[in-house]
């Protein structure tokens, strides 16, 4: 016996085995009960959706000699010969390919004969927006008023291009998305009936690939199954076969931005050109997963509603937690706009990677007003806590919630924050009364030191470094031996006193010593009052 496809092989054959087109298939079958059927029916919605499979159900029920509750018993003589496609009462026109004037004439001689057997001749056209227009006009007399014994079932996933008259003659019908869970469901029982192993994550992400479709999630995990055989489809299989990438880049991804990583985030999009990852695809999966990051900030979902593994759903919660939610929203409205501008680009890296670009410099886009209020907002806040940052350093998409924190007196820069007002702050350093000006200076402008020197250097001192002041000299203390051990380099210490020469105007020779971790009371972000997170990389949490 030949092969039958997944789509074939589990199209239902009766109303009950119908999934997620609740109020077609009840509208129809109360129908059926009470004998109200029209005499022409357009079924319309997006691929997959069952339009064709109902329609063939629809066409065996109106000539069932044995009907149950309004659907077909697929036993009887008549329901057999159509299921076996042998009956000539029942007839599946296939539009694309039977577009012109003369196969609607030859609809128009075969109406005029009643059903051989059966009560109804039933017409199946498919994809009937590709009739030419001289078959609509040749169509539309016996569309509007057919012989009692025929009905006409038309399926169309481009409602917008039927004329009017024809629509105006039809009973409407919107097929909707199958959700997500309903096609899960449909998956788990197939695979339990075909004795597959699969993982649930790798099945949830099948079901959330086919954006609504039953049938291309049967013909993904076909395809999954056949090139896996004989193992277990697991989730990392699916998004080798269908070309998606793993939720871990997208978790660097968004980590990069927020950090304004310009060189890290470029490194990401050439692994997944590497990987050859389609980068469309890639756009697509990326919104899915800003969206799940909002959803987990509002709070509007369940963990198991987001279909990811338990293991990646810290890092999630962690990142959705230290962006606002007007961050996310930013991303989400640029990355969508880069799907459309992506799908007809000749080089979509070249697109992608500008558009990272334009967000990671929002200078670039401040036409945007929206783009424009964020760092408006975020320079003020800076301001207000007292600093003093180069224009460069503005990057209000990647904004965390504590920049949200209203600055208070207590906490500004110029005032010397005790324990008390701050449990994580360190020891106030000891600096000479004669040299208290030129300390508060350096003090304050250290975030802008740290932003002028190279993004490597910059990443390690905005992780592990403060100002210190040590044997009447300025310096840089470390709390991390392994980012002393990296900037501990003749040539890196000469940037570092370049950027601080540039900033103060005076020639600087810092000392950069490593201070024990236990000294800096664990937190060395917080030095009197002054949240250094606000303004340089947080360690990455992948």
């Amino acid at each position: 016996m030949s092969y039958t496809a997944f789509y074939r092989k589990f199209r239902p054959i009766n109303f009950e085995q119908v999934r997620g087109q609740d109020t077609v298939v009840t509208t129809l079958r109360n129908q059926l009960i009470t004998g109200r059927v029209g005499h022409a029916y357009l079924f319309c919605g997006t691929r997959g959706t069952g339009k064709t499979s109902i329609a063939k159900i629809f066409a065996r029920a109106l000539n069932c000699e044995n009907p149950q509750n309004g659907s077909p018993c697929n036993e009887c003589p008549t329901c057999q010969a159509i299921l076996k496609g042998s009956s000539i009462n029942v007839s599946e026109i296939d539009a694309a390919s039977n577009n012109g004037v003369d196969s609607i004439r030859e609809i128009r001689e075969e109406v005029k004969y009643s059903p051989a057997q059966g009560k109804y001749r039933v017409y199946i056209i498919d994809e009937v927006h590709m009739l030419s227009t001289g078959a609509y006009n040749a169509l539309l007399k016996t569309l509007e008023e057919p012989p009692s014994y025929v009905i006409f079932i038309l399926a169309t996933t481009e409602v917008h291009k039927i004329p009017i008259t024809v629509l105006s003659r039809c009973q409407r019908y919107d097929f909707k998305r199958i959700p997500t869970d309903t096609i899960l469901d449909q998956l788990t029982k197939l695979t339990q009936s075909e004795k597959i192993d699969a993982t649930p994550a790798a099945l949830r992400y099948i079901a959330r690939v086919a954006d609504g479709g039953l049938r291309d999630a049967l013909s993904i995990l076909e395809q999954c199954v056949s090139f896996h055989y004989g193992q277990t489809l697991t989730y990392e299989q699916v998004l080798e076969i269908i070309g998606a990438t793993d939720i871990e880049v997208f978790e660097k991804l968004v980590d990069t931005l927020v950090h304004q990583d310009v060189e890290g985030c470029l490194q990401l999009v050439d692994q997944v050109c590497c990987l050859g990852r389609d980068l469309s695809q890639f756009v697509l999966d990326f919104v899915w997963y800003l969206r799940n990051l909002l959803m987990l900030q509002t709070n509007c979902v369940t963990d198991e509603e987001l279909g990811v593994a338990k293991d990646q759903l810290p890092t999630m919660k962690q990142q959705a937690i230290s962006m606002t939610m007007e961050a996310l929203v930013f991303y989400i409205r640029h990355f969508s706009s880069l799907q459309n501008s992506m799908r007809y680009a000749a080089d979509k890296r070249v697109i992608l990677e500008v558009e990272l670009l334009r967000i990671l410099y929002p200078q670039m886009i401040q036409q945007d007003p929206q783009n424009l209020q964020m760092r408006v907002e975020a320079l003020e806040k800076k301001l207000a806590r007292g600093y003093v940052a180069a224009d460069h350093t503005i990057a209000d998409p990647g904004t965390t919630k504590d920049e949200q924190a209203p600055a208070s007196p207590d906490n500004a820069i110029e005032g010397t924050t005790s324990k008390e007002t701050n449990p994580n702050a360190i020891e106030a350093v000891l600096v000479p009364q004669e040299a208290q000006a030129s300390w508060e200076e350096y003090k304050s402008h250290f975030p802008e030191i740290v932003n002028r020197c190279s993004d490597m250097i910059r990443s390690f001192l905005g992780k592990y470094g403060f100002p210190s002041y040590h044997e009447n000299q300025f310096g840089i203390d470390i709390n991390e031996e392994l980012a002393y051990k990296a900037l501990n380099d003749k040539d890196r210490i000469n940037d570092i006193n370049r950027a601080a020469s540039e900033v103060l105007g005076r020639p600087m020779n810092l000392v950069i010593r490593c201070v024990p971790q236990k000294k800096t009371n664990q937190d060395a972000s917080h030095i009197e009052g002054m949240n250094w997170g606000d303004h340089f990389n947080k360690p990455n949490q992948v």
